[in-house]
């Protein structure tokens, strides 16, 4: 079979897992919310079958394109949510909790659907990442990153049963923040898919820190311009916002246009239900066994960690020496990759060593899914670094 035909196999293959996944949401919900056992077997087979099929995509892919098909964000953050349900169907043999794969669920549609905004286009390899150590690196730390938000469902869960969501102080409003977030993530997907059917692309020019004249493509309304543009009229029409040349001022766009959304879709969820989302997914996880979620959150971080350690700081910096002729550069994810380990290594002390559990811990383990996201969208995209090519 030709290489285009398996990447256009691979492809429907995984937009197959991503249907069945939206379906199996709901005998899940069915069997969380009036224990409906016979639900919950047809969800958990959903899951299987759709696992399956993100395997049959990456190995299909992989065969297309004769390397490990981790090199772009599109292919990190879908093999990042196909590690992610394999964690959740682990967790599901091993704790018997479907809650856990009712709200880890969401999560992968919404890292799947994330990366699929991106170019699925298979490029040769730039020479840095030609190497096998690339694929070691960046799949261990998809593993690890999945386990970590394992870990972040279960909190969540935790949260969820521990607090009353219909008081107001700052546990509730922190929570409520982080499903704003998730929104977020939810207003660029839409706000990509939308500008991308109805908005032409523009081309902006500007001169980079090299003074150099360059030209970039906005697939969204600029609203966000770098400062050295062609001509001042030229930048009346596209942008309201100037940055510096340090920041890549087309995707910080993207970063814009998401919060708008996202806001914007928050604000209708409320205005609609007259509740907090918080409130609106409380009662999924009121049968819950909040003990069970504080263990499941400590079992899966001190799996995670050491994984984490392995591919965000050994074998990445062995990957550096070999593409850079350095182990260590302090470039911004290498930097923000180190705090996300000391982060974790901080959770583990203090659970061990000073008895944290509970809710502390629980908040712990969502920062640490919120430095895991910034590490690998917000760094990756809008921060100028070597990374950048991701």
């Amino acid at each position: 079979m030709k290489p285009e035909s398996l990447v256009e196999l691979s492809s429907q293959s995984l937009f197959v897992s991503f249907i069945l996944l939206l379906i199996a949401i709901v005998p899940i919900g069915a069997t969380v919310k009036a224990k409906k056992n016979w639900a919950g077997r047809i969800g958990v087979s959903l899951t299987y079958v759709a696992f399956a099929l993100q395997l049959l995509y990456f190995f299909l892919r992989w065969a297309a394109i004769g390397h490990a098909p981790v090199s772009n964000m599109y292919e990190f953050m879908t093999f990042f949510g196909i590690m992610l349900i394999g964690s959740t169907l682990l967790i599901y043999h091993l704790y018997k909790q479907l809650v856990v794969s009712l709200f880890s669920i969401p999560i992968t549609l919404i890292i799947i659907g994330y990366g699929a905004v991106f170019t699925s286009k298979a490029t040769p390899l730039i020479p840095a990442l030609q190497s096998n150590w690339l694929a070691i690196h960046v799949m261990t730390v998809a593993l690890s990153s999945a386990i970590f938000s394992v870990a972040f469902v279960a909190s969540i869960v935790y949260l969820l049963r521990a607090i009353d969501v219909t008081k107001q102080n700052n546990s509730t409003r922190s929570l409520e923040f982080v499903m704003y977030c998730l929104l977020i993530v939810v207003g660029f997907i839409i706000s990509s898919v939308m500008f991308s059917m109805t908005i032409d692309e523009k081309i902006v020019h500007f001169n980079n820190k090299e003074q150099a004249l360059v030209e970039t493509t906005y697939k969204m309304p600029a609203i966000i311009v770098n400062p050295n543009t062609i001509s001042v009229e030229d930048k009346e029409q596209i942008g309201i916002i100037e940055i510096t040349n340090s920041i890549d001022a087309r995707k910080l766009n993207s970063v814009a246009w998401s919060f708008l959304v996202g806001t914007g879709l928050y604000l209708l969820i409320r205005l609609l239900t007259r509740k907090n989302i918080s409130q609106l997914v409380e009662p999924f996880a009121r049968k819950a066994p909040a003990q069970l979620m504080d263990e499941i959150t400590y079992r899966a971080i001190i799996i995670g960690f050491p994984l984490f350690s392995l591919g965000g700081l050994l074998f990445a910096m062995i990957w550096a020496h070999l593409a850079w002729g350095r182990f260590w550069g302090w470039d911004p994810k290498e930097v923000w990759a180190l705090i996300t380990w000391l982060f974790y290594a901080s959770f583990l002390h203090l659970r061990l060593s000073q008895g944290w559990s509970g809710e502390r811990t629980a908040w712990m383990a969502i920062i640490g899914f919120g430095l895991i996201v910034f590490n690998q969208v917000f760094v990756n995209l809008v921060i100028a670094g070597l990374h950048s090519y991701a």
